[in-house]
């Protein structure tokens, strides 16, 4: 019975339930999620306390937004217009960064909680750019795969940065 219920809801909201429609949902959240950490980055940049966590922050607004362009592509391959759809957990950990930023902002810990903030993203991002890969290589869509895993790659790179830079130095000076 919940089945055909949820069914009929989506039926009744045009969404399709198919796999290529879970794909379809995924990267309309991420394509939004991009964005809105986009528009994030320079906030934690202007922030940072270390020069080095600055410039690894720019490079990855950057790269974020590369990574926006290929998203765009792969709206492109499967013959969509590129629109985002609201991400409730990206709001939700962009929003528990900020409180970090006013709880620790001013404190010798600033860059440290910057550092746990980013990284919470970065893991959200690896979750769902893995799942998209999956998703893409069963629906035959080779070359979004190859894009989608190009971004995930990256994410797990951003990921490695700023654990090297908490290891290495920033962790230290927090304590």
């Amino acid at each position: 019975m919940a089945k055909a219920m949820t069914t009929k809801k989506a039926e009744a909201d045009g969404q399709d339930e198919s796999l290529h429609g879970l794909f379809e949902h995924a990267l309309k959240d991420m394509y939004f999620a991009e964005k809105k950490i986009y528009r994030s980055l320079p906030k934690m940049i202007k922030a940072a306390g270390s020069e080095e966590l600055a410039a690894a922050l720019s490079a990855h607004r950057d790269e974020t937004a590369l990574q926006i362009e290929r998203l765009e592509q792969v709206f492109g391959i499967i013959g969509k217009t590129p629109k985002g759809e609201r991400c409730d957990a990206i709001d939700g950990i962009l929003e528990e960064g900020d409180g970090l930023l006013e709880d620790f902002g001013e404190t010798r810990s600033a860059d440290a909680a910057i550092i746990f903030s980013c990284q919470a993203v970065e893991h959200y991002e690896i979750t769902r750019y893995g799942s998209m890969v999956a998703f893409a290589k069963q629906l035959g869509l080779t070359d979004a795969a190859g894009l989608l895993e190009d971004i995930l790659a990256e994410e797990k790179d951003a990921d490695g940065k700023l654990s090297a830079l908490a290891e290495s130095s920033i962790n230290a000076m927090a304590a």
